[in-house]
């Protein structure tokens, strides 16, 4: 007998165990482990005070407080990396957007460079990627090496612990929790995580759901959303509070829908049994921090902008040129528009937002400085931008070319934020998904499955909202 056919029959064994055999297993080991230390081992009746790691654990790992302890924790991660990044990304902003492009301008003027050149690289390659460096330089280089941190202090294990029993009962494996967690840092960085999976089927799971973590590039559009829309209904006093409850919410959501698919994607096309692993929780350690700070940087934050810059650049450039080219008397982008207008209807959506994300599908931190821009050029240009040039605008400034020029209700903000958690990965995640699975079948399910699923969801919100009459 070979050995694949050995492996084969073990398999076909191993499939016709009782549900709950493996752990019937683990429980007689640990009760007779009990029995002999019962009738082996002599306890006193002092009792010695408790050491620190098995205080922290009866916190960190109880059933109750060890959720409440982790949505605490990393709430407190999420909130850093976004209230301390607005800082930087402002500043960055400035630099490369505001006296960067214009510095480029005024250089390129006395040249003789042709002015639908000067467009192409200024206007397009160079603001795109700019917009991108902005934008996630300063989230990514606060939240990984928090997250690294957490990681060396030996935190990452106890989340793991806790999620194992959520994932097992969804058919997938306990440490698809910590490659998750890596996703809302980005999701290329989160596919990548996923190698500590050792089961393929339960690694496919994981890289295919990790798209459902919210990544740097989505925040912006999800805290503008609740800002400008979902904040503004509530009382000045109260806005802010309403409008993280709702970012917050989504991000919720993501965990809520990762768990779903994982659970549908074991009971179909990725069946099998959940890998059974002895999760030894490593003692607790100060974490060094120089070290985490230069590895998180140059292993994690740079190589992910690195591959971020590199599929932005086109984006930029494709935004430029479709706003800019004229067919028929109207250029590229109308044209666009006007066919994805009656599924952007369909979807609560517009044809503005669809069109963005298809040509911003190289990064999602241009999504709505393209949403802007396309929106001021098809329509009423309220602040006299520049064809096909893309730009930021003040929360005031955004709501009011996105009401009054884009006709943009409470509908499409809401949308906006589910098709944001639900709707296709950037490209530099679908290389990376590429590079890890070698599977054009698993790329693409990846790739389409949560499009798919971002059009069920905003269809039925839209339906839903208007046969109630609340639009």
């Amino acid at each position: 007998m070979t050995s694949s056919s050995i492996l084969d029959h073990a398999a076909r064994l191993r499939d016709g165990l009782p549900e709950g055999f493996r752990d019937e297993v683990v429980e007689s080991l640990y009760n007779e482990a009990a029995r002999i230390t019962e009738t082996s081992v002599t306890e006193h009746d002092d009792k010695t005070r408790p050491t620190l790691d098995r205080l922290l654990d009866r916190a960190l790992t109880h059933r109750v407080w060890g959720f409440a302890a982790m949505g605490l924790l990393f709430f407190a991660v999420f909130w850093f990396t976004i209230t301390g990044a607005a800082g930087p990304s402002g500043l960055l902003s400035s630099l490369l957007v505001d006296y960067g492009h214009s510095r480029l301008h005024a250089l390129a003027a006395p040249l003789p460079i042709p002015g639908w050149m000067t467009g192409l690289l200024l206007d397009g390659v160079y603001l795109s990627t700019a917009w991108v460096v902005a934008v996630m330089l300063p989230p990514m280089a606060i939240f990984f090496p928090l997250f690294t941190l957490l990681e060396d202090f030996g935190y990452l294990p106890r989340v793991a612990f806790n999620l194992d029993r959520l994932f097992a009962k969804a058919g997938a494996h306990g440490k698809q929790s910590l490659s998750m967690m890596m996703g809302y840092g980005c999701n290329a960085a989160g596919v990548t995580a996923t190698r500590i999976i050792d089961s393929r089927r339960e690694r496919l799971i994981a890289v295919i759901t990790n798209n459902f973590s919210v990544c740097n590039g989505r925040w912006p559009t999800l805290i503008l959303m609740g800002t400008i829309f979902i904040g503004a209904l509530a009382p000045p006093a109260l806005a802010g509070l309403i409008a993280a409850a709702s970012v917050v919410s989504v991000a919720f959501l993501g965990v809520l829908v990762t768990l779903l698919v994982s659970w549908a994607l074991s009971k179909t096309v990725l069946r099998g049994h959940s890998s059974t692993y002895s999760l030894e929780l490593p003692p607790y350690r100060p974490p060094k921090v120089w070290r985490t700070l230069y590895t998180s940087l140059i292993d994690r934050t740079l190589k992910v902008l690195r591959r971020a810059v590199v599929m932005a650049a086109p984006a930029g450039a494709v935004v430029w040129l479709i706003s800019n080219v004229t067919v028929a008397d109207a250029s590229i982008a109308a044209h666009l528009v006007s066919a994805l207008d009656p599924l952007g209807w369909v979807l609560g959506l517009n044809g503005v937002i669809l069109l963005a994300y298809l040509v911003a599908i190289p990064a999602n931190e241009i999504i709505i400085p393209t949403i802007l821009m396309l929106t001021m050029t098809l329509g009423p240009n309220l602040f006299d931008a520049q064809q096909g040039v893309i730009l930021e605008l003040g929360a005031a400034q955004t709501h009011t070319v996105l009401t009054q020029a884009g006709g943009w209700t409470l509908l499409t903000a809401v949308n906006l934020m589910l098709f944001s958690l639900l709707h296709n990965p950037c490209s530099t995640t679908i290389l990376t998904i590429w590079n890890e699975t070698k599977s054009p079948k698993w790329t693409t399910v990846a790739t389409l499955l949560p499009i798919a699923l971002g059009f069920a969801v905003t269809g039925m919100t839209a339906t839903v909202t208007r046969l109630a009459g609340w639009v």
